[in-house]
């Protein structure tokens, strides 16, 4: 199991930068694989991982992900070649379509998300071939939860991220994708045994996501049509979230190992408020690490 946790998916952006860099060290020092850095509205990716990159030695740092409606495929191709030549083999690439809105948001209209991403990846791979010294190449990874963005993704790219699905999902995913891809499974995790609790930091983290239509459609789907009012049901929060001890926290875990993925990100939820960073979260599993 130990060798299953690759790393850790924080958001940052309400960190100053010092302490996005100590969280880094953080991590690093517990033996995480990589750190894998969403975006939202706040820092750009990329410059902050050039950032982090710098201040590390080994960590491999990750967009997690990026939207491809911020770079073209150019920019994004000459900003991981960059990368990659300054640090060889930390940078890696997560990419999806992200939502709607977020392209609306941006000033671009919203295209059908499986022509945008697989004309994307084509230009990014051409434009990477076309680069000098096209030594060292980041792993590209894509969200995907769909039939056919898994399907896809699993030709084009080296492997393919899920993040919010039941385990169900993620052996349809590994299904599709086959053996020789990486299917990565983000999974929050809550270290906190009283179920109340619980559940409710975990509705709080997730309320962003309900009135997106692309995770009700998937939950839907996967048979949760009648547990997404009020935040989401006990059900829908159970399937979703990895919540108390450390023992079934990495039960939990196991189960989407034993479902199909390869690897586990963990991002941590932090149930209590006054407690900055989830370090004993993060100390727990970062204990089971192979030194």
């Amino acid at each position: 199991m130990s060798n299953n946790i690759a790393g850790v998916l924080f958001p940052t952006d309400n960190l100053s930068l010092q302490q996005v860099v100590s969280f880094a060290k953080q991590i690093e020092e517990m033996d995480y694989q990589s750190l894998w850095i969403p975006e939202f509205f706040g820092r750009d990716q990329v410059a902050l991982s050039a950032l982090l990159l710098g201040e590390t030695s080994k960590i491999k740092v990750a967009t997690g992900i990026s939207n491809i409606y911020t770079k073209d495929a150019m920019a994004m191709a000459q900003a991981s070649h960059t990368l990659n030549e300054i640090f060889p083999s930390r940078f890696n690439l997560g990419l999806g379509v992200s939502h709607s809105i977020g392209a609306k948001m941006r000033g671009h209209e919203w295209e059908n998300p499986i022509r945008k991403m697989k004309k994307y990846l084509l230009d990014l791979f051409l434009a990477r071939d076309n680069l000098p010294n096209p030594k060292d190449k980041s792993p590209v990874y894509v969200a995907a939860h769909g039939e056919e963005m898994i399907k896809m993704s699993g030709k084009l790219a080296d492997g393919i991220n899920t993040y919010l699905m039941p385990t169900e999902h993620t052996s349809y995913a590994r299904e599709m994708i086959g053996e020789s891809k990486t299917l990565t499974v983000v999974l929050p995790c809550c270290l906190c045994s009283n179920s109340d609790q619980a559940r409710s930091t975990a509705r709080r983290s997730l309320s962003i996501y309900f009135p997106l239509e692309a995770y009700r459609k998937a939950w839907i789907k996967w048979g949760f049509r009648n547990d997404m009012r009020n935040g989401g049901s006990d059900r829908l929060i159970d399937s979703l979230v990895a919540w108390g001890d450390e023992t079934s926290i990495a039960r939990r875990m196991k189960e989407y190992i034993d479902s199909g993925a390869d690897q586990i990100i963990l991002l941590p939820y932090n149930a209590d408020s006054n407690e900055q960073f989830p370090i004993e979260l993060l100390g727990a599993f970062g204990s089971r690490l192979e030194k």
